[in-house]
């Protein structure tokens, strides 16, 4: 299965939240995506969590036309200067190319920073978050666990498994009652839900 879809691209650089995109890759690659890292170099970088990560790719050499998905997880450095301002172009670049991007937490923040939330509903961890960005859609921010708008989805830090739901129904991983079901049983823990899974063979 892995050679009928193109990978999806998780972007991994110095502090990254490794926390928030754990149940998105498990179950994408459970479904026969294969997931490769991108980094601003090949050079190793370490996670928020103290986790080190070899990068498959350097973001120079990414093109949306290789990939299924660009996933931007937060990370300190999109609030302490311009060092990951190259992912948020590159986000640019996919969409443009109609090629879906999912960001989180500090990553919404960057792409605020590129314009790229200014004419799309979308949400984050507050508000206030991304106003002190100064950029132009804070009318069209939503007070929501995750929001997907035409190829964009956004979600704030506190919200991994529904930044996953929206990530998994995009791409068509799970769609309808079992992606329900799934969210319920990662974000629940309810028990019902799992049997909804097994009967779909996605448990």
């Amino acid at each position: 299965m892995n050679g009928t879809r193109k990978p999806v691209h998780l972007a991994v650089y110095d502090t990254l939240a490794d926390w928030e995109t754990g149940h998105a890759t498990a179950h994408l690659a459970r479904a026969g995506y294969t997931v490769r890292t991108v980094a601003p170099t090949t050079a190793p970088v370490t996670s928020i969590g103290g986790l080190r990560v070899q990068p498959d790719l350097a973001l120079a050499d990414l093109r949306p036309e290789d990939s299924s998905l660009l996933v931007l997880p937060g990370a300190d450095l999109w609030d302490t200067g311009d060092d990951l301002a190259p992912f948020a172009r590159t986000a640019r670049a996919f969409l443009a190319a109609g090629v879906p991007v999912a960001a989180i937490c500090g990553a919404t923040a960057g792409l605020a920073r590129e314009g790229l939330l200014d004419d799309r509903r979308h949400t984050s961890a507050v508000s206030f978050y991304l106003a002190a960005t100064g950029y132009a859609g804070g009318e069209r921010y939503v007070k929501a666990d995750a929001v997907t708008d035409r190829g964009l989805i956004t979600a704030g830090p506190t919200e991994p498994v529904a930044f996953a739901r929206e990530i998994l129904g995009l791409l068509g991983v799970y769609e309808g009652e079992v992606l329900d079901a799934w969210y319920r049983l990662f974000h629940d823990s309810d028990p019902e839900a799992y049997a909804v899974l097994e009967k779909a063979g996605a448990a």
